[in-house]
């Protein structure tokens, strides 16, 4: 073998290891890592008076067709009306948003962004004129459970915690069914893992409270808000980010594969983005944050590259044995992702069949989303996702 066969070797077999420890190992790591050293934050008993005054503040684009239900979800809360401020900032709806919203202003703050923004300005221009400490951000479309803000506000009476994620379950937008997916149920298991350690990473847009004190202006053009704000608190506070289970809020999947993809290409796009903010949370000082930032996402985000290079190393070793059933192993492996894409979605089977091309779309739209942020084709501009139905209450 000649030195560029050995380093194309060395190329491949490492590209491997990097895939099979961010999919495989890493989960299996931390959840022994997570009962060896880490455990179960003990949420606090807090009486209704103790409760922090909280603002609950949804941001919507052109959410005409949820926002009202949302409204009336967020004035079902089983909070004390007297701690709860509800606003809703619309940014530049031109359907109607914030004129349906204007009905119930005897009971919700409407700030109305004639001109639309963007997202993280959205964010930049309403969180300085919330009234309270707390606050807790959420999307137009989502629908949280009646205790869902007790649960997330009582774990601040700890002064070291800064943010607390909730829990998102995805239904279906035809049936409300829930549809948690294999890899949603895992990430939410590393989420819990990850949590007993210390090392949480981000928030989930959906459902989570932050320090108002803690919350610093967006950059423009941010695309991952709700995993940027919370890592900045900690990288500027050394605060504890907090996940809760029991906080629990829904929201409809993506009604389709384009939009699922779009919407991970968008998370590959704020992912690097938010690396050129955050990097600091790399260094080995900040502990398991560091150790789950390297794993669960610098790794994965450079999944695609690595997939890449395993095709490309074993095809240009192909005169060698081992590297042609590696070759054939991986056209194998592809060709199945089609073929899956293909089968009927009825029988436990198949379902298990489309993790195979539901892996390799993600790591798609991943690369996706590295080649627009190097092009710089990107915006904190979001696009509204489109709704099977008006979205009601929770089942």
């Amino acid at each position: 073998m000649t030195i560029t066969d050995s380093l194309l070797a060395w190329l491949f077999w490492l590209s491997a290891a990097g895939v099979v420890y961010a999919y495989l190992f890493y989960p299996a790591l931390i959840f022994g890592l997570s009962r060896l050293f880490g455990r179960e934050p003990q949420a606090p008993a807090i009486s209704d008076h103790a409760l922090p005054r909280v603002s609950l503040l949804i941001a919507a684009h052109n959410e005409a067709a949820v926002i009202e239900s949302r409204i009336l979800n967020a004035l079902a809360m089983d909070y004390p009306p007297d701690r709860l401020e509800i606003v809703v900032a619309s940014d530049g709806s031109d359907d109607g948003t914030a004129e349906i919203c204007h009905r119930y202003q005897d009971r919700i703050r409407v700030l109305n962004f004639p001109v639309r923004q963007g997202k993280p300005a959205t964010l930049n221009a309403a969180i300085p004129t919330l009234a309270s400490d707390i606050i807790v951000l959420s999307d137009a479309n989502t629908f949280m459970q009646p205790g869902a803000l007790r649960l997330l506000a009582r774990w601040f009476t700890d002064p070291n915690v800064g943010a607390v994620c909730g829990r998102l379950v995805l239904n279906d937008p035809r049936t409300g069914r829930n549809v948690d997916s294999v890899y949603w149920r895992y990430e939410t298991f590393l989420k819990k893992c990850e949590n007993r350690l210390g090392g949480l990473l981000g928030a989930n847009g959906a459902i989570y409270a932050i320090r108002k004190d803690l919350f610093t202006p967006l950059v423009a053009g941010t695309v991952v808000d709700d995993f940027v704000i919370p890592l900045v608190a900690k990288l500027r506070s050394g605060c504890r980010i907090l996940y809760d289970a029991a906080a629990v809020a829904t929201e409809e999947s993506a009604p389709n594969l384009r939009g699922e993809f779009h919407r991970r290409s968008r998370i590959g796009v704020g992912g690097f983005q938010a690396l050129t903010t955050l990097w600091p949370l790399l260094s080995p000082r900040h502990g398991w944050t560091a150790f789950t930032f390297w794993s669960h996402k610098v790794l994965r985000w450079l999944c695609p590259l690595l997939m890449i290079a395993m095709l490309v190393a074993a095809s240009a070793l192909v005169g060698y044995r081992l590297y042609q059933a590696a070759l054939l192993a991986q056209a194998t492996f592809y060709t199945l992702c089609v073929v899956a894409i293909a089968l009927p979605p009825g029988n436990r089977f198949c379902r298990t069949a489309r993790i195979l091309p539901m892996f390799t779309g993600m790591n798609v739209a991943l690369l996706v989303g590295l080649f627009r942020w190097i092009r710089g084709k990107h915006t904190g501009i979001w696009k509204t996702t489109a709704r099977a139905q008006p979205s009601g209450a929770l089942p």
